[in-house]
């Protein structure tokens, strides 16, 4: 992982250009945040309904965000950022949920928002480099997260299809994946071992997935046709619910909140190009194996993993925006890869205004198509439960390595210490950044324990 370290060794230097993306990007998403129109924490959005409705206050609303996001900003955010050198948007995003929801007035808003963009665009830098001057330096060894993140990220496919069809197509994918990474490391060895693997496990699960829908909706339609009599008449059938003239609640709030979201398309499309000009600056991550493919320059394997990591949260993102009326700050995250791949900032900024044009306009209709697949549904709830199971047994084994790798036997018991601690009492820190920020606890102790010459770093 030669390249990640020497990605991660550049400090966190950003052009003038890239701080003030960083900056105006942050200043909008607050902007949105304090309109209740979009937030990044899919938690969030649906208390967003009865603020914007007055049935409940900004405050209380802000201390939802805060309670459901601080744990992953200082615990996963945070930390990846200094490990990979690359932003992500849990330490972009979630504080300016936090910030747009704080602020009483709108032009506060912003301002609080470009205000944290500054604190991580040149704080950063000055927290990486006394990190990296420290005699026991953990954000060097926090890169050890990479490899199993990189590499347990690839088995979520077949993860996804063993809960949804069982143990033996989930097998079978496990052993195509299995040998599709060994073909890949023996034939294409620059390319990252992962990636073909993923995309055959995706396909794999989507096709079963639609297959099912097929053969239940054949079956459906078996069954209709034998409810037409001898004499070719069809029997009369009964259906039971409402009048037809009744307005379906559900129908009419969906209807509502894609009309909010429709009246607010320019900001929408602003945002889209901000956030795939991120994306295209290649400083900027959408999640954690992507955040370490970015920082070694694999930039197509990092589109790739993040069109797959987005198929199981467009569902999830469609229903609560429009059950609430807000949207995701990065929509459907199909920006991040149009970014990664592109060539240059001017086509980035226009392909993500049209890529986010056109997921707002098109809300009502996925809403609908979703609803006429459910085995497809089910897949994106399977595969987003699949990725956090990967990602949670990925970063916490990382954590074990980068805890090993800075204080031997002592720091894995610390850090496991902490981790177990956490669990102990009920999950102060969300399990998935417990294991990292453990780490970065760990490394100060560490440090404390070298000065009170008590320790002695493990040379490298």
């Amino acid at each position: 992982m030669s390249s990640t370290a020497l990605a991660a060794s550049t400090g966190l230097d950003f052009s003038l250009a890239q701080q003030l993306a960083v900056i105006a990007l942050c200043a909008l998403t607050a902007f949105l945040a304090h309109l209740a129109l979009a937030v990044f924490n899919d938690g969030v959005r649906p208390f967003l309904l009865d603020f914007v409705q007055g049935r409940t206050t900004r405050s209380a609303t802000t201390a939802v965000s805060f309670g459901l996001s601080a744990g992953f900003i200082f615990g996963l955010g945070a930390p990846m950022a200094l490990a990979s050198g690359v932003l992500n948007p849990w330490l972009l995003f979630l504080p300016t949920d936090i910030l747009g929801l704080l602020a009483p007035k709108k032009w506060l808003a912003p301002l609080l928002g470009g205000a944290w963009g500054g604190v991580v665009v040149f704080g950063l830098r000055g927290a990486n480099n006394l990190a990296h001057d420290l005699p026991v330096d953990f954000l060097t060894a926090l890169q050890q997260m990479a490899t199993p993140i990189l590499f347990l990220f690839t088995l979520f496919p077949v993860l996804a299809i063993t809960k949804q069809f069982g143990k033996l197509l989930g097998g079978l994918a496990g052993v195509v994946e299995l040998a599709l990474v060994v073909l890949t490391m023996k034939v294409w060895p620059d390319v990252f071992a992962g990636a073909p693997a993923m995309a055959v496990g995706v396909l794999l699960l989507i096709g079963f997935a639609v297959a099912r829908d097929v053969r239940q909706r054949r079956a459906a339609e078996r069954a209709v046709a034998g409810m037409v009599s001898p004499t070719g008449e069809e029997a009369p059938v009964v259906t039971a619910g409402r009048p037809s003239e009744d307005v379906d609640p559900m129908a009419s709030l969906f209807g509502a909140s894609a009309a909010r979201l429709r009246r607010h398309l320019p900001l929408f499309m602003v945002l889209g190009a901000g956030i795939c000009l991120l994306s295209q600056l290649h400083v900027f991550g959408g999640g954690e194996a992507t955040s370490f493919l970015v920082a070694k320059g694999q930039y197509a394997e990092a589109a790739q993993v993040d069109l797959y990591r987005s198929l199981g949260f467009i569902p999830l993102i469609a229903t609560t925006a429009l059950a609430s009326g807000a949207y995701g700050i990065v929509g459907f995250t199909l920006v991040y890869p149009i970014g990664y791949l592109l060539p240059s900032p001017w086509p980035a900024l226009v392909c993500g205004a049209l890529v986010f044009a056109a997921e707002v306009l098109a809300l009502s209709w996925i809403g609908k198509a979703l609803g006429r697949l459910p085995s497809v549904r089910d897949s994106s709830e399977h595969l987003r439960g699949a990725i956090g199971d990967t990602l949670h047994l990925a970063i916490l084994f990382g954590s074990m390595l980068a805890a090993h790798a800075m204080g031997g036997g002592l720091g894995i018991l610390i850090a496991s210490g902490l981790y177990l601690l956490n669990e102990a009492t009920g999950r102060v820190v969300v399990r998935m950044a417990a294991a990292p920020a453990a780490v970065v606890v760990t490394g100060i102790v560490l440090n404390v324990f070298y000065w009170l010459g008590l320790f002695t770093p493990i040379k490298t």
